[in-house]
């Protein structure tokens, strides 16, 4: 299993360089003068001067990007010109909001897809099945922004349940509170794909023979589908949900910005607006590097879901 979860680390190593390649041509493949564009047309000669040269435009193509390499590699991205500190410092703070609002998303979106796969898969072609298959669409087919809006305005303004917005962490309890609807804003787009999928596969777990001999000697139904069928069958919702990492990314960026939450959503807007490429390189990234790691670790988390897969690979 070692060498597995080695072997998969060194084949990602190539996708980072690619990602990081990407992430430096923002400031290359910018047409004309990035730091004109930062400071705007107006900016003295001297002021464009030191601005080059402290993001390195005065020196050769290959010399920026063996500086950029050597900074990703020790964590060191420079200044933001935005916020006039360290780049990893304020990446870093942000971070922990985004990821965050993200894991409390899929704890929503988990709470919610599970037993509406289950009863559908139970009730397969039955009226409980059709109407949490039309409800999945159409909660589905909602605009995020749409859905933040309608959910700030009645639980948020009307029934004053939540905040409309900011992020509070003076305590765990408080953090979770300002974030539900914006966690809720994301889950609701991510609970639909993760129950179509799971009922998918609960259907097709249940027509196996052994699920036929465990009802056969006895077994509760519950155990049957709780402890059998349901952890075999959550391997596709475990691939659906890491091949989603990049829209939930971006779905994040607009709920930050309905929400006003300070994460990595409304910090990549604030950058790109004010052309901080400095942040706008850490941030890509940031990204980059996000959906790769989550689709190694969901990769390893097929072993443990699925002990066929582990015996198969010690083999």
């Amino acid at each position: 299993m070692f060498g597995y979860i080695l072997r998969r680390i060194l084949q990602s190593i190539p996708v980072v360089l690619l990602v990081t390649i990407g992430a430096f041509s923002v400031i290359v493949l910018v047409p004309g003068d990035p730091a004109q564009h930062m400071l705007g047309y107006n900016a003295t000669p001297e002021s464009l001067r030191i601005l080059r040269e402290q993001l390195g435009l005065d020196r050769s193509i290959s010399q920026q990007f063996w500086d950029f390499f050597r900074g990703v590699v020790v964590g060191d991205f420079g200044e933001s010109i935005l916020k006039k500190e360290s780049v990893r410092t304020v990446v870093g703070e942000r971070a922990i909001v985004s990821l965050f609002l993200l894991g409390y998303a899929v704890l929503v979106a988990l709470l919610i897809s599970i037993p509406i796969a289950i009863v559908s898969a139970l009730r397969k072609n039955r009226w409980p099945d059709h109407i949490l298959r039309l409800t999945s669409m159409i909660t589905f087919a909602m605009p995020s922004f749409w859905l933040g809006l309608l959910l700030a305005l009645w639980f948020g303004l009307y029934l004053g349940w939540f905040p409309v917005g900011g992020y509070n962490d003076g305590s765990i309890f408080k953090a979770f509170h300002t974030l539900t609807l914006p966690a809720v804003t994301v889950g609701l787009y991510l609970a639909p794909l993760l129950a179509r999928s799971l009922r998918s596969s609960l259907i097709e777990e249940l027509d196996r023979d052994y699920v036929d001999a465990a009802r056969a000697r006895g077994f509760a139904e519950s155990r049957v589908v709780g402890k059998h069928v349901l952890r075999n069958s959550l391997i596709s919702t475990v691939t659906v949900l890491s091949l989603n990492v990049g829209y939930l990314l971006s779905g994040t960026v607009i709920v930050e910005n309905v929400f006003a939450i300070p994460g990595l959503g409304t910090l990549i807007v604030d950058a790109v607006m004010q052309r901080d490429y400095p942040l706008i390189q850490a941030l890509t990234l940031f990204f980059g590097v996000a959906v790769i790691a989550t689709n190694l670790l969901a990769d390893l988390s097929y072993a443990v879901l699925d002990p066929r897969i582990r015996l198969s690979r010690k083999r």
